[in-house]
């Protein structure tokens, strides 16, 4: 092909091609860590046009990287090559007519997930994803990452969330996949292969979504431990007491709601006492007869009386109870503003939280001591959002970055964990992935890329080695 760019212009029409300073908004990561220039984004407007557009790459020999919102944390939607086309979904923002029967709703790959939440509002219809993003992250990118956040305990990851997918192949070839069904064991199952692919494997470009009845009440608590272990005992005590009604267990420190308080003023803390390790449990149910606040109230008085719990406070309006979640959702802001951090995706087992705290806190000292640790995260699965920022007084890490980085993802492996438990490998963890997983496992991801995209084409450097 002698000219690739005119060619995808006019595929995609004069809306549908950005360069120049027009593709700048596109080219870095979150973190502003990785991404080159690219030849240009394309920003199609239906499925026949993604398909058109991974052809005419594909025939110019130009590389495919798939983007969604953007708001990874591993580098992982954005070109590494200038020969690559970022293929933005942003145009293609549909959603059907949700199916209260079947449960599901089918919507394309750019629908921001806050979108999507207001558009089923009205249905009496959720979705049960909620992470801090959710206001610029796109479903297409949470499939591809195989999103968590803070419900993930109980409903699943986004892989439980997808009933039926359609994808666009590294050879311009369209799977249709979209079937509203849970059971369909006919063979592979693809549409879960795709979940976690970060676009290696082909572009997601509609969705068929599992959904909920709205939670009719909710009953909230923001709770004082005496100490992560505490946190822990309490959680398994919860998870007996409530199982079904148990929608949220979040966890953050105090060095987390220090910076968080400091930097957003608006932010309000409404306990008497303050201590090292807090938790924000929430219940929720679609009937209005079952006794959420009573099964919490015994809850937190077993845990007064086992001395775990030393504070807390029961919401008692839907205002307090959106305070108790910004005091957890605000972590991260709060750590953004107070300067440089490094951020470690980490996931245990739940029983092991405590001890990777404890453990993860010797480890970060002994590389540089003094260094503020900002642990928090889901309590129900096990996910550690392990946060780091420079000792008081110092703006940077001495370049211990990698040290950090690599102590922690040891620890979490010989725990039986993993060092990226729903942020995804990227571009960032490839390296860790080859020092801390199995070579056959690795192995065999590689050659499942291969498989599918024997050109190597498809949002190269991500997930596996180019080959």
């Amino acid at each position: 092909m002698t000219d690739p760019v005119g060619a995808l212009q006019a595929i995609l029409g004069p809306k549908g091609w950005l360069s120049g300073s027009d593709a700048e908004p596109y080219q870095r990561d979150w973190l502003n860590r990785y991404g080159v220039p690219p030849l240009g984004v394309a920003r199609p407007a239906n499925t026949a046009q993604v398909a058109a557009v991974v052809k005419a790459c594909r025939e110019a020999g130009l590389a495919v990287v798939p983007q969604g919102g953007n708001t990874g944390l591993c580098g992982g939607a954005v070109a590494d090559q200038p020969n690559a086309v970022i293929v933005s979904l942003s145009r293609m923002t549909a959603i059907g007519q949700p199916d209260p029967e079947s449960g599901s709703v089918a919507v394309e790959a750019g629908v921001v997930l806050s979108s999507l939440h207001e558009a089923l509002e009205p249905h009496g219809l959720m979705f049960s994803m909620h992470l801090g993003a959710e206001g610029s992250a796109r479903i297409g990118g949470l499939i591809g990452t195989n999103a968590g956040g803070s419900q993930a305990f109980r409903y699943g990851m986004m892989q439980d969330l997808v009933l039926g997918l359609e994808v666009v192949t590294p050879d311009g070839a369209v799977w249709d996949g979209l079937r509203a069904v849970q059971k369909d064991n006919a063979g592979y199952q693809l549409r879960k292969l795709f979940c976690g692919a970060e676009g290696t494997l082909g572009i997601v470009t509609r969705a068929v979504l599992r959904l909920y009845p709205t939670h009719r009440q909710q009953a909230s608590a923001l709770l004082v431990m005496s100490d992560f272990a505490a946190a822990v005992s309490f959680g398994t005590c919860l998870r007996g007491e409530a199982q079904e009604f148990l929608a949220g267990l979040e966890f953050f420190s105090d060095v987390g709601l220090t910076l968080a308080l400091k930097h957003l003023p608006d932010l309000a803390y409404q306990l008497e006492s303050r201590g090292d390790v807090y938790l924000l449990v929430e219940m929720a149910s679609g009937s209005t007869r079952v006794p959420l606040d009573d099964i919490l109230a015994s809850a937190l008085e077993w845990g007064v009386e086992q001395g775990l719990v030393v504070d807390g406070a029961l919401a008692t309006s839907g205002a307090q109870r959106a305070q108790f979640w910004r005091l957890r959702e605000e972590q991260p802001e709060g750590q953004r503003l107070e300067g440089e951090q490094l951020k470690h995706d980490i996931s245990v087992p739940p029983g092991a939280i405590a001890r990777f705290i404890e453990a993860g806190a010797t480890i970060c000292n002994d590389i540089l001591p003094g260094v503020r640790i900002n642990p928090f995260g889901h309590l129900g699965d096990g996910n550690i959002h392990y946060n780091l920022s420079p000792p008081e007084r110092r703006s940077d890490f001495e370049g211990k970055a990698g040290a950090f980085a690599e102590g922690l993802a040891s620890l979490a492996t010989a725990m039986g964990g993993s060092f990226a438990a729903e942020h995804g490998l990227g571009r960032a963890k490839i390296a860790m992935a080859d020092r801390n997983r199995g070579s056959v496992e690795r192995e065999l991801m590689a050659r499942l890329k291969n498989a599918f995209d024997p050109q190597g084409a498809m949002n190269p450097g991500v997930l596996v080695r180019n080959p």
